[in-house]
């Protein structure tokens, strides 16, 4: 906690020191301001992680410092002291801004409590404005949605009007496994009045319902075993921004009316808390389930599914977007060029003859992970069919009436590499993840488990190798 700093404004010196001696003793370095005048003159000197006012001081007030405050640096997190008379205008305070407010007499423990949480909300507040400026120089073609079919413009432009408007009911964002939901709700997030704000992406499938609530709401000290401070959730770490619900459809029933009431009213409860904490979020969801079919069928909440669904943006599979394949798969040629130091400057008719038919039942994530392999095995300047390794239209794309066909898994790993030399492609019918999952488990094996090893036998970098066996869960 060494170096985070409190501003303490209040006219009664004696309370003002106490709180100043208490927290130094946790780590904290406190100013005391009698008056705002004071206290807007240190801030020119320091910028504090918190700010603790009394609502009741000579000449301008604490709610008309707090409005000066957040004029001067919004990111700053301001706490209201008040006494029991006064408690209207603190909670109106924190409808204008403020942190959080304190009641009079003070609770010193209760004090650090909030300065503890404050400062945890103004770090991370800095950290993910740090993410955002590294990725927004890093930014190229790609991290935009890419395309120009009709079906894709549609929805582009229905994004802008709906990131044009600060305050938007939920949007829920439909569309197959791997069609770029996530790089949407960040598109909407980038265009938006809140761009410079947060953007919390939650996966609704990573954590069983019991850490999901602690997660999404936070918790107080003690709530259970492990809770030995309290800690904000995601809601309050997104204040002000947008919190992405990815794959809401997984959410357990028995979370699913929490969830609403946070949706519905701006407010979230902790885990063990007593007291709900107002919100100020845009709220995007997405899934790849037909969430009308599993609310009549009662498996998903149907208000909730009502109140995720007043805007709703479909997203086209790539094997309805036309000419987008092949226009994505020369980004992703491109792109995987610098990334593995290749110089493969074209695809041949042939092989963008079958991108064009292939019907990409993993969508783009799919063409993404094809151009990608095609790129890293290459060994001259153009890729061929070969390269794709792509079985034929019709093996691979969707039924009428049912899911795409799965092809073949027979090919063991023995079969791959008969004389210790591995294939420059997968045999036929085998997946391009089977077979690239495979050949990473016998270098491995082959190679004792020494990934270092591994990686110098199947030709790339350990980066590259690490990256690779988190994709498949290989431990």
């Amino acid at each position: 906690m060494s170096g985070s700093t409190v501003l303490i404004v209040d006219d009664e010196r004696t309370l003002a020191r106490a709180i100043k001696a208490f927290l130094a003793e946790s780590g904290y370095e406190a100013e005391v301001a009698g008056d705002a005048e004071q206290a807007l003159r240190l801030l020119e000197t320091m910028r504090p992680d918190v700010v603790f006012t009394d609502v009741r001081l000579p000449g301008m007030d604490g709610i008309e410092l707090l409005r000066r405050i957040r004029e001067f640096d919004a990111a700053i997190p301001v706490i209201i002291m008040t006494a029991h008379g006064t408690i209207e205008g603190a909670v109106e305070a924190v409808k204008l801004g403020a942190f959080d407010y304190l009641k009079k007499p003070i609770d010193l423990e209760e004090l650090k409590l909030l300065a503890d949480r404050a400062r945890e909300h103004s770090q991370l507040r800095q950290e993910l404005s740090y993410y955002r400026r590294r990725d927004a120089a890093r930014e190229t073609p790609l991290a935009g949605v890419i395309g120009e079919s009709k079906s894709i413009r549609e929805v582009l432009d229905q994004a802008r009007q709906i990131a044009a408007l600060d305050e938007t009911p939920p949007v829920l964002i439909i569309g197959e496994t791997g069609t770029g939901k996530g790089l949407v709700a960040r598109t909407i997030h980038g265009a938006s009045p809140r761009a410079d704000r947060p953007f919390i992406e939650v996966n609704c499938t990573a954590l069983p319902a019991t850490l999901m609530e602690a997660e999404l709401f936070g918790h107080e000290r003690g709530a259970f075993t492990d809770a030995k401070e309290s800690r904000m959730g995601l809601f309050e770490a997104a204040d002000g921004g947008f919190l992405f619900l990815d794959e809401v459809g997984d959410v357990e029933l028995s979370l699913q009316g929490k969830l609403l009431k946070a949706v519905e009213d701006r407010t979230v409860r902790r885990v063990g808390g007593i007291r709900d904490r107002r919100i100020d979020v845009r709220i995007l969801a997405a899934t790849n389930r037909d969430l009308e079919r599993d609310a009549q069928r009662e498996t998903f909440r149907r208000d909730l599914y009502f109140r995720l669904a007043v805007i709703i943006l479909h997203l086209p599979p790539l094997r309805e977007r036309g000419t987008d394949i092949l226009l994505l798969a020369q980004h992703y040629l491109e792109r995987f060029n610098a990334k593995y130091g290749k110089d493969v400057r074209q695809i041949d008719a042939r092989a963008r003859a079958l991108l064009a038919e292939y019907p990409w039942p993993g969508n783009v994530r799919e063409l993404s992970h094809v151009i990608e392999r095609a790129v890293l095995w290459s060994r001259g300047p153009t890729l061929d069919v070969e390269h794709l390794s792509l079985g034929t239209p019709a093996a691979a794309g969707p039924t009428a009436g049912g899911p795409a066909r799965t092809a073949p898994q027979a090919a063991s790993a023995e079969a791959l590499a008969p004389n210790g030399e591995y294939p420059a492609f997968p045999p036929p019918g085998m997946p391009l993840d089977q077979w690239e999952r495979t050949l990473i488990e016998q270098a491995l094996r082959e190679c004792d488990g020494n990934q270092t090893r591994a990686a110098q036998r199947l030709g790339i970098s350990r980066d590259t190798l690490r990256y690779r066996l988190k994709k498949h869960g290989i431990q």
